[in-house]
């Protein structure tokens, strides 16, 4: 590759930011959506192996069958 191109990518790259997560995306989705199906995160990209992880970190909780929300955030914890 040449320099100038990696240049050119590394200037797109920085111009954009830092790109959210998979477990930031599908908090945020969980929290706008207010409760989301397995289907709904796979659709935005988040894979299904991630959904365990996440209610094990607490980040979500399971509701029921292919239904999950986000944990609500408590502003008097520190």
């Amino acid at each position: 590759m040449r320099k100038r191109d990696r240049d050119r990518t590394e200037a797109l790259r920085l111009a954009e930011g830092p790109q959210p997560s998979l477990r930031e995306r599908a908090v945020a989705l969980a929290r706008k959506d207010g409760e989301v199906r397995t289907c709904d995160l796979t659709t935005a990209g988040i894979p299904r192996c991630y959904l365990s992880r996440m209610c094990e970190e607490g980040l979500l909780v399971k509701v029921g069958y292919g239904r999950y929300r986000a944990v609500a955030v408590d502003a008097a914890w520190p």
